[in-house]
Order: C-alpha cells, then sequence, then structure tokens
C-alpha cells in the first residue's frame, strides 16, 4: 500500500468532512447553488494559476482532454444534484443515497474485469450499513425525485472518480483538477444563475467565511488530495473511505454546535471503520497480486 496516499487520504476525508460546518454557515446569506458555484470557482482560481505555471494545460493526449472535461461535468451534477436533493428529501435519506458511490464504482469494476471481489463486497455492503445507522432513521416526506436526484449525484461522483483514475499517467494531479475544477464552476454558476440562486451580499461575513473555507479547505486541499489519491488507489477504495465523512460531520458539528450525535452513531462509526479496515486489505491484496 501506499502510505504516503492513505495518509494523504486521511487528511482529505478530515478537510470534507469538515465542509457540513463551513456549508451551515456560508447557507445563511446564500443558496446552495450558488455557495457549491462559488467554492468551485474560488478553489479553481489558484488551482488554474499552479497548473498553468508547470505547463500543465500541454495537450498530451486527446482522449485524456475529453475524458477530463466529462469528469468536470460529472463533479458539476454530483454538487447540483446532490443540494437539489435536499429540497425534495430528507437530509438523512439524501446523505445515505449520496454516500453510495462505492456501489457504483465496485459494479463497474466488476463489469469491466468480470470478476467478483468478495472482500470490496463485504466492506461496500459493512461501509453502507454504517452509513444509515449514522444518517438514522428517514422522514416519510421522501419523494421520488429528491431520491433520484440522490442517486444521481452518488453516480455522478462514481464516474468522476473512474475518469480520474482512467486518466493519462502523465497528467499531474493539478493538471487533472486545473482541467475538472474550472469546468465545475462554469457549470454550477450557470446553474445558479439559471434558478435565480441567492448570491450572498459583500455584507455577509458569516457566509463568505464559510464559502472561503469550502473553497480552500474542503475543495482546494481535500478534494484535490482524493484527486491524488485515486491516481494510486482504487476508485472503489478511495469511494468507501468518503463514508468517513458523515461520521467527521457529526462529531464536528456536535464541538461547534453543541449538536448530539444520534445514539447509534457509534455503532455506524464502527461499521465504516471496519469496511475501510477491509477495503485496505482488498487493496493491498490487489496491489500484491500487479507487482
Amino acid at each position: 500500500m501506499n502510505a504516503r496516499a492513505l495518509g494523504l487520504l486521511a487528511l482529505a476525508q478530515i478537510a470534507i468532512g469538515a465542509a457540513a460546518i463551513f456549508a451551515r454557515f456560508a447557507l445563511t446569506a446564500a443558496g446552495p447553488l450558488s455557495v457549491a458555484a462559488l467554492r468551485m470557482a474560488i478553489a479553481a482560481v489558484p488551482v488554474v494559476a499552479v497548473t498553468a505555471l508547470h505547463g500543465g494545460y500541454v495537450r498530451y493526449d486527446g482522449p485524456t482532454e475529453r475524458r477530463l472535461q466529462f469528469a468536470g461535468l460529472a463533479l458539476a451534477v454530483h454538487f447540483g444534484t446532490w443540494i437539489a436533493s435536499l429540497q425534495h428529501a430528507s437530509v438523512a435519506v439524501s446523505t445515505l443515497l449520496v454516500c453510495s458511490t462505492p456501489i457504483f464504482t465496485e459494479a463497474w469494476s466488476a463489469l469491466r474485469t468480470r470478476t467478483w471481489r468478495p472482500l470490496a463486497a463485504t466492506s461496500v455492503a459493512l461501509a453502507m450499513a454504517g452509513v444509515a445507522i449514522v444518517a438514522g432513521a428517514p422522514s416519510r416526506h421522501e419523494t421520488p425525485l429528491g431520491i433520484a436526484l440522490a442517486l444521481c449525484g452518488a453516480v455522478a461522483m462514481a464516474v468522476y472518480l473512474l475518469l480520474v483514475r482512467a486518466s493519462d499517467v502523465r497528467y499531474s494531479t493539478p493538471a487533472v483538477v486545473g482541467r475538472t475544477y474550472p469546468i465545475a464552476a462554469l457549470v454550477l454558476a450557470c446553474a445558479a444563475l439559471a434558478a435565480n440562486d441567492g448570491f450572498p451580499s459583500v455584507h455577509a461575513r458569516g457566509a463568505w467565511a464559510g464559502i472561503l473555507a469550502l473553497a480552500f479547505v474542503s475543495q482546494l486541499f481535500g478534494h484535490t488530495a482524493l484527486n491524488a489519491a485515486v491516481r494510486v488507489l482504487s476508485a472503489t477504495f478511495v469511494a468507501t473511505t468518503t463514508l468517513l465523512e458523515p461520521v467527521i460531520a457529526a462529531v464536528a458539528a456536535a464541538i461547534v454546535f453543541g449538536e448530539q450525535p444520534a445514539p447509534f452513531t457509534a455503532a455506524g462509526a464502527v461499521l465504516i471503520l471496519i469496511a475501510i479496515a477491509l477495503a485496505i486489505r482488498t487493496e493491498a491484496r490487489a496491489a500484491l497480486r500487479s507487482a
């Protein structure tokens, strides 16, 4: 196993898990689509600058260029559909469904390789059970549209991870996100304008603090580190570790806002940790077979 990639992935999950706290402040004076668009746009500025400075926009491979364009679109769809699902489904159900990304990455892997990995399948099942416990019992106010949008968000993230994983190895992580982040920002900005989603005023300091934290901590560091990790670790493994995010968010909310987690949160966290341990074992075995 690549220890550096694992460490980077762990820090990335902490940064991304804190996004719920940052978003709480950001949404006090802005709409969800505008928050997502500003998050991506602000994060894209330094990424594009660094990529350009290091010659990362030199075209190495036509198919990879097209693949990354679709990845940027998938990233925008992930954020857009998941946020929209919150208007038509409960937070618990929406979060649970959008965290089902590993199911789709593993299904694609099984179809592509025509092999079934029992440990990977078990880890996904345990992780989903853990997230279900953490999310708690859903309300009765779900709609088919809300469920469909949340599942669309999960599929979109699976597509994004798989497309990035398949990128030409000559494309560095800055070169990858230097392409996908601006595309996602542009798509989300157009969606926010079309939906007449409210952008925050310049005087909304709390909202801007949340947006900047989302951009620099959760997106620029967290998701960029996730992109780096998926270049050397399987998409299913990376997607499975993202299921730690509900646990991290619950702990952070308890510390910052005094929100007490549900009674079964600890049990759900244990299941998720066991699932990640199984995923690590699966990844290690795959690495040994390919060595």
